[in-house]
């Protein structure tokens, strides 16, 4: 025979089924964060008799108040995740000694997904004159399967979210990176003459950067050329390059001076980048009939010409500040060179040298000058350098963007 109180149980337990087969719907039908959250009120405070609830979850590393329904807002301030609820592993029954900023709560049941707290659930009653077991009592156990439900929920949610944002971006930066690369000099770009012979490397560390380097035919027997550096990474760098490769191609003539070309270009960054970034930058023109090499290094790292005949290995560092960092560039001074038979020039940006090596930053340059100052080919020393970029990526000691230029005469 069935015993009333068996009777209770039974149904008892059949309510708490169903009021977990509801809510599994509800999650089932991908309502939004906050459509679930007011579910999760109304079982609450309608099913459950709870008379006061606080939620907090932990995002990015910071807590937040989710939910707080019957609470005042005298209560939700007095509280601190970090130095009220942390401490509580396991759910803690605190009516009889609650702390003082937690007069008014019953319970405290603390959230772990992967052993890891993300959430705190505080419950109390509104009548603590209630005659009987207290709701926040008699369900607690359900009402912590029930708020593990809710929030585990909440968080794949927003671990959703974010992985659709990443993918999102991670599109945009194929796309942006695309983009870049045919603003880059191909191969089949460069300058082709008898009389010299020209490799470049490009290569961005996050996809986009805030390299550049480029050419441009002046005149029949003159090629203009140079290699830029923007400071920082990432889009932001990537978009103040492109706008000064617009800028360079519309201002970089044949008859143009260096000095006015360099003030020309010191403008239009310092407009471009409202004083927030800058660019080091070589720049040249190179007569193949004269062999003469006029240059200006406005900041940039100076680049090697090695002339075999003499052995000598020389660096290319006449010229100015960089570009944007003042409003208007105070000295230039303009190199000119004779460039010997057989001579190689190399010039880069200094994520070729700069590298990691623990908490430190060491130099490469030696290597470099070493790779260039020999009686090997130009295109011989590039694939050397690729080599040596590899060998440290592998390291993972390249942390920037390494643009290559190499010209043998």
């Amino acid at each position: 025979m069935i015993t009333q109180t068996r009777k209770r149980r039974v149904k008892l337990y059949k309510d708490r089924l169903n009021i977990l087969l509801d809510l599994a719907q509800t999650i089932n039908e991908d309502h939004s964060i906050d459509d679930l959250l007011s579910e999760f009120e109304i079982l609450l405070r309608e099913e459950l008799d709870v008379g006061k609830v606080l939620v907090y979850t932990c995002s990015d590393g910071l807590w937040q108040n989710l939910l707080s329904s019957g609470v005042t807002s005298d209560e939700v301030a007095s509280i601190e995740v970090e130095r009220d609820l942390l401490k509580y592993q396991g759910i803690e029954n605190i009516t009889l000694s609650p702390p003082d900023n937690l007069k008014g709560f019953d319970a405290i049941i603390p959230l772990f997904h992967r052993f890891k707290a993300i959430g705190y659930v505080l419950i109390g009653d509104v009548d603590e004159e209630f005659q009987g077991i207290s709701p926040t009592i008699k369900h607690l156990k359900l009402i912590q399967i029930i708020s593990n439900l809710i929030i585990v929920f909440i968080e794949n949610k927003r671990m959703h979210s974010a992985l659709l944002e990443q993918q999102v971006m991670r599109k945009e930066l194929e796309l942006a990176s695309r983009i870049q690369n045919q603003l880059i000099p191909g191969p089949s770009e460069l300058p082709q003459h008898k009389d010299i012979s020209i490799h470049t490397i490009y290569q961005p560390h996050l996809g986009v950067g805030g390299d550049y380097y480029d050419f441009l035919r002046l005149s029949r027997n003159t090629i203009g050329f140079c290699v830029a550096d923007v400071s920082g990474k990432g889009i932001s760098a990537a978009l103040l390059m492109s706008n000064f490769q617009a800028v360079i191609h519309s201002v970089f003539t044949s008859g143009i001076s260096f000095r006015k070309l360099i003030h020309q270009l010191n403008r239009r960054v310092n407009e471009s980048a409202n004083n927030e970034k800058f660019i080091t930058l070589f720049i040249g023109k190179y007569n193949m009939l004269t062999r003469r090499l006029i240059y200006v290094n406005a900041g940039h790292l100076p680049p090697l010409l090695y002339e075999p005949k003499k052995g000598q290995l020389s660096m290319l560092d006449k010229g100015c500040i960089g570009l944007g960092m003042l409003d208007v560039v105070p000295a230039i001074e303009v190199g000119k060179v004779k460039i010997g038979k057989n001579s190689k020039f190399l010039a880069f940006t200094d994520g070729l040298v700069e590298l990691e090596k623990g908490d430190k930053i060491t130099s490469g340059l030696m290597s470099v000058e070493k790779i260039i100052s020999n009686q090997k080919t130009i295109d011989q020393n590039i694939e050397e350098i690729k080599t040596y970029i590899a060998k440290h990526v592998n390291r993972h000691a390249v942390f920037d963007d390494i643009s290559v230029i190499g010209m043998g005469f």
